[in-house]
C-alpha cells in the first residue's frame, strides 16, 4: 500500500484544486483532505496522522499549528508571490482598497510590485489565527471601501461581517510540486524506517552488546543486549553524551580521539568483565563516530574459575578464623582487634612477625571475616621456592613456554585466587626482578602467563607477611620502595610468644588437648607452668606445639634453661677476642635451638649448608 498524504486545505477552493489534480489518489484514500477548522486547528494534524498520513501538507496557520504536534513530516505549502498577485488582480474588479491579510510565514515584497498594481494595497500580517478576526473587524466601519484578500480564515471572517473578500488560491504547479514532494519524502522515510527496522532487528538478535556514538560522543545506537548488560533503558540514554550516562565506557572516546581501532580488549565495567571491539565509523576518510561491540565474560570467567578451583582444591581453602586464636594477653588482644578491623576492609595487609608466630593463621582469619570468605584462599611461602619456579607458580605459564612446561599450560596462583585472597608469606625473600613483576600485577590488576601474549584481569586481595622489617630492606635497596608502599597499607604486627606470657599456658594446654588423642593428659605442675612462662621461646608457637607433643609422649618438659639471647660484652681494654670460640659457641646454640624446634638432623644439616656427618660431629662436641 502506498504512503498516505494528509492535506489541511485552507478552503474549499484549494481542496477542489487538489481533487482535480489527484482524483484517483483522493478517491482511493491515499490523499486525505481536511478543510482548515479554526476551532480544531491544533488537533487536525494529529487526526490526519491517526488516519494513516505519513506526511502532512498545510498552509500558513494550518502549518504553524500542526508543526511539532505530530510524528510525521509537515510540509509548508507556501503562498507564492504569483498566488498573491493573481488574487490582488481578481480583487481589483471591486474598485476598492485591497487589504492583504497573510501570515508572517509568507513573504511578499509589495515595493517590488507596487508599480504594476494600480489599486491601493494595505498589508496586514498576523502571527496567530486567534487574532485574525480582530484584524478583519478593524475594517468593519469602512467595509464598503475595502476588499480583503487572504487565506481561508480571513475570508471566512470577512463573509461573516459582510466584507467583500478574495481567497488566495494556489497554482496547479505549486500544488503538484507540494504533493509530489510530500509523497517522495514519505516514501524515503518509509524506506529508511524499513532499513532501520532491519538494522534494529539484526542488532537486537546478535549475541554481542552494541553501542555507538557520533563524533561528538552522543549515543546513536544501543541494542537490547547492551540494555541487558548495562541496565539502562533506551529512553534514558539515547541522544545523551556517553560520559554522562556511562563514564566507564570512556575507552570509546579514547578510540575516537586516538583514531586507532581496538580489538579483543578485556575491560572491567563496574561488577562485570567484558571483551570489547571498538571501531571507528569511517566514511570516505571522515570519522563520524565509533561503534563498540562487547560480550559479558563474567560468567565465563566464573566457570573457568570454578574449573580451576575443582582442579586445584588443595591449598585453596582456609582452616582458621578469629575464633581459633587464643588471646588472653592484652598485647595479643590488641593485635587481634587490629586484624579484625583490617579484615573488614578490602585493603592490602602486611603482617610482620617472627617465624612461628602464626602469621598465616591471622591471614586466614582476615580472609574469613571479609566479603571474599567464600572465595579461594591461596598461600605460598616465597622463601621456600627458587626464583624461576616462584615466577611460574605465581603467574602461570602457557604450553611450551619452557622445557618441561606442562601440556596445556598451568594457571598461576594469582589466577587461582581470582575474587579471593592470595597470601604471600616471607615476601621479603623475593628478588628485585620478581618484585618488579609483582608490582605490575598489583598495580594493573592483571597477569600475563609466561609465554603468553594476552593479559588476564584479576580481582584479588593481597595479604603479605615478612619476618623482618621491610623498611630496613628498602634502605638497604634490597626491596623496592614502590612495592613496599603498595603492600604496606595496613600493618599487623604479630608479637613473639615471649611477649605474650599470659597466652603461654592456655596455648600449651590447648595443644595438649588437641594432640593427646586417646592418651591421658598429665596435668601441669605450678613449677612446670613457671618454667614455660619464663622460657624465651625462640621458635614461638611452633616450638611450643612441639614441646607440648613431646610432653604428651615423655611426660616431662624438655626446655633449654639458659638464656636464648646471647649477649657479648667487649671491653675496651680487652683486645684478645677468640673469634673461633665465639663462632663455635654461636653454632652450638643455633644447632641446639633447631633441635629443640623439632627439626630433623637432615633438615638442620640442609639449613646450615653442611653434611650430616659434620652435623653429627658438631653435636657430639
Amino acid at each position: 500500500m502506498e504512503n498516505k498524504i494528509g492535506v489541511i486545505a485552507s478552503d474549499e477552493e484549494l481542496k477542489n484544486s487538489i481533487v482535480d489534480l489527484f482524483r484517483d489518489e483522493v478517491e482511493s484514500g491515499n490523499i486525505i483532505i481536511d478543510i482548515l477548522d479554526q476551532s480544531n486547528i491544533n488537533n487536525q494534524g494529529k487526526m490526519l496522522e491517526e488516519k494513516g498520513a505519513k506526511a502532512i501538507i498545510a498552509r500558513s496557520g494550518g502549518y504553524r499549528h500542526t508543526l511539532g504536534k505530530v510524528n510525521v513530516p509537515v510540509i509548508h505549502l507556501k503562498i507564492s508571490t504569483i498566488d498573491i498577485l493573481y488574487a490582488i488582480k481578481t480583487a481589483g474588479r471591486f474598485k476598492k482598497d485591497i487589504v492583504l491579510m497573510i501570515s508572517d510565514l509568507e513573504y511578499f515584497d509589495y515595493d517590488e510590485w507596487k508599480d504594476m498594481i494600480t489599486t491601493n494595497v494595505i498589508i496586514e500580517k498576523f502571527h496567530d489565527v486567534n487574532n485574525i478576526e480582530e484584524f478583519v473587524m478593524k475594517y468593519l466601519e469602512n467595509k464598503d471601501k475595502v476588499v480583503i484578500v487572504g487565506g481561508g480564515i480571513p475570508c471566512k471572517y470577512a463573509k461573516k461581517w459582510g466584507i467583500d473578500s478574495v481567497s488566495i488560491g494556489a497554482t496547479k504547479e505549486s500544488i503538484y510540486e507540494g504533493i509530489e514532494y510530500a509523497k517522495n519524502l514519505a516514501d524515503g522515510l518509509q524506506e529508511q524506517k524499513y532499513k532501520n527496522e532491519i538494522l534494529e532487528t539484526v542488532l537486537d538478535g546478535v549475541h554481542d552488546a552494541v553501542i555507538s556514538v557520533d563524533k561528538y560522543g552522543k549515543i546513536i545506537i544501543y541494542n537490547e543486549r547492551a540494555k541487558e548488560i548495562l541496565r539502562k533503558d533506551t529512553s534514558e540514554i539515547m541522544d545523551k553524551n556517553l560520559l554522562e550516562v556511562f563514564p566507564e565506557l570512556k575507552f570509546m572516546i579514547d578510540i575516537l580521539e586516538s583514531k586507532t581501532n581496538s580489538y579483543n580488549e578485556i575491560r572491567a565495567l563496574n561488577n562485570i568483565v567484558i571483551t570489547a571491539n571498538v571501531s571507528m565509523l569511517d566514511v570516505d576518510g571522515e570519522i563520524y563516530g565509533v561503534l563498540c561491540s562487547f560480550q559479558d565474560i563474567t560468567k565465563l570467567q566464573k566457570l573457568e574459575k570454578r574449573i580451576r578451583y575443582e582442579l586445584n582444591k588443595k591449598g585453596l581453602v582456609t582452616k582458621y578464623t578469629f575464633n581459633h586464636i587464643i588471646a588472653y594477653d592484652s598485647l595479643m588482644k590488641a593485635t587481634v582487634a587490629k586484624a579484625v578491623n583490617a579484615g573488614l576492609t578490602e585493603s592490602t595487609v602486611m603482617i610482620y612477625g617472627e617465624s612461628g608466630t602464626g602469621k598465616e593463621m591471622i591471614a586466614q582469619s582476615i580472609h574469613n571475616i571479609g566479603r571474599r570468605k567464600t572465595e579461594p584462599f591461596v598461600a605460598i611461602n616465597c622463601a621456600a621456592i627458587s626464583e624461576s619456579l616462584l615466577e611460574s607458580e605465581l603467574f602461570g605459564y602457557e604450553e611450551g613456554a619452557f622445557t618441561g612446561a606442562r601440556k596445556g599450560g598451568k594457571p598461576g596462583l594469582f589466577e587461582l585466587a581470582h575474587e579471593g585472597t592470595i597470601f604471600l608469606d616471607e615476601i621479603n625473600s623475593i628478588s628485585l626482578n620478581l618484585q618488579a613483576k609483582l608490582l605490575r600485577v598489583l598495580e594493573e590488576k592483571e597477569v600475563m602467563r609466561i609465554g603468553s601474549d594476552y593479559v588476564i584481569p584479576l580481582d584479588v586481595r593481597i595479604i603479605a607477611a615478612a619476618n623482618e622489617n621491610l623498611k630496613n630492606k628498602v634502605k638497604e635497596r634490597s626491596f623496592r620502595n614502590d612495592l613496599f608502599y603498595r603492600l604496606n597499607i595496613l600493618e599487623v604486627h604479630m608479637p613473639p610468644l615471649r611477649k605474650r606470657k599470659k597466652d603461654i599456658i592456655p596455648l600449651f594446654e590447648h595443644y595438649l588437648n588437641v594432640l593427646s588423642k586417646d592418651r591421658e593428659i598429665v596435668e601441669l605442675s605450678e613449677e612446670a607452668k613457671i618454667r614455660l612462662e619464663n622460657y624465651m621461646w625462640p621458635g614461638n608457637v611452633r616450638e611450643l606445639r612441639n614441646v607440648a607433643e613431646r610432653y604428651i609422649v615423655f611426660e616431662e618438659l624438655e626446655l633449654e634453661e639458659e638464656e636464648n639471647i646471647i649477649e657479648y660484652e667487649v671491653y675496651e681494654n680487652d683486645m684478645s677476642i677468640d673469634l673461633k670460640e665465639i663462632n663455635r659457641y654461636v653454632e652450638e646454640k643455633v644447632i641446639d635451638m633447631l633441635v629443640k624446634g623439632g627439626m630433623s638432623k637432615s633438615e638442620i644439616a640442609k639449613q646450615l649448608g653442611i653434611s650430616r656427618t659434620s652435623l653429627w660431629s658438631k653435636m657430639k662436641k
